[in-house]
């Protein structure tokens, strides 16, 4: 390998550790009993201490070591000092030995965006359904989405004490994804994912209509995303605006990546450039395989009731 790594590689590698410690940041609230809770449009929209932390750690570590890209967070935070232990200065060694794909080695820390969710399945974290939760960090080059890192802070919190906790992705088109055993879905069953909590006719109308075998109802986009590329959904359908960029651009990189496709309802891709609106209004639907299949389904009532951006 001559030379440094690309900027990209250098930011992914980073962002790798910086998930680690924010997932760490997760736990450590939820151990501490005290969430900080509040509401930010209504119920089912929370934002806890952990989500100010977590994001407050992600973007002030990468903007120290980058401080030309644009990072974009879920979380409107006041402009403050971050505490110096919130600050994750290290890198993942194993990434940086990774060969960068050709089209991303020469980019520049200043065409990249990167998209936060600091915590994602907030809901499901109050509600200790540990397993929804995520902490993503997307990264974007002239809309797309090229890199991705998932954190899950309480992979295995099943297992009980003594179990290690926490697990991280990542993935990149071009190159693969890392971290997890990638599986299918039995070819002649259709599982569906969709939301758990933002449920309404439209959604369910277009669940029904992909005639799905068996549905399953998680929170998180992160984790859907996950029961894509692990072999307990077959798609994740959902037919509403609510989701957001910060909610899809890590995982459509790592679903991407190992031939995946995430689109909205109508089959278009999202894009991911610094100026867009943060609403994925069209919502989502994301297959691992056979995404036209699933796109001819949508009912044209969905369609109609989704205006495309």
């Amino acid at each position: 390998m001559s030379g440094s790594p690309a900027v990209v590689m250098r930011l992914v590698a980073s962002a790798y550790t910086v998930a680690e410690k924010a997932g760490a940041i997760v736990r450590k609230v939820l151990h501490s009993g005290e969430l900080g809770i509040v509401e930010k449009t209504g119920a089912n929209d929370l934002q806890t201490l952990a989500d100010r932390l977590a994001q407050q750690s992600i973007c002030a570590s990468l903007s120290r070591r980058f401080p030309k890209i644009t990072i974009i967070g879920e979380e409107d935070l006041p402009d403050e000092e971050v505490k110096e232990d919130l600050i994750e200065n290290g890198h993942s060694e194993e990434i940086l030995q990774k060969t960068c794909p050709a089209e991303y080695s020469g980019l520049k820390e200043e065409e990249l965006v990167v998209w936060v969710d600091p915590l994602d399945g907030t809901k499901e974290y109050t509600e200790g359904l540990l397993d929804n939760v995520t902490v993503l960090i997307g990264i974007a080059y002239a809309g797309k989405a090229i890199a991705g890192v998932i954190n899950q802070p309480f992979y295995n919190y099943q297992l009980g004490a003594g179990a290690e906790l926490g697990r991280t992705m990542w993935g990149m088109p071009g190159l693969g994804s890392f971290g997890f055993q990638l599986k299918e879905v039995p070819g002649d069953r259709r599982i569906i994912t969709t939301t758990r909590s933002h449920s309404n006719k439209v959604v369910t109308d277009c669940v029904d209509a992909m005639e799905p075998h068996e549905v399953v109802r998680v929170g998180g986009a992160g984790n859907k995303i996950i029961q894509l590329v692990e072999g307990r959904a077959s798609a994740y359908v959902f037919a509403s605006p609510g989701c957001k960029k910060w909610d899809t651009c890590a995982p459509e990189a790592i679903l991407t990546a190992v031939g995946g496709k995430l689109t909205d309802m109508h089959g278009n891709a999202y894009r991911y450039d610094a100026n867009v609106k943060h609403m994925n209004s069209a919502g989502v639907l994301a297959t691992l395989r056979n995404h036209e299949y699933y796109v001819s389904r949508v009912p044209q009532s969905v369609r109609q009731a989704l205006k495309t951006d």
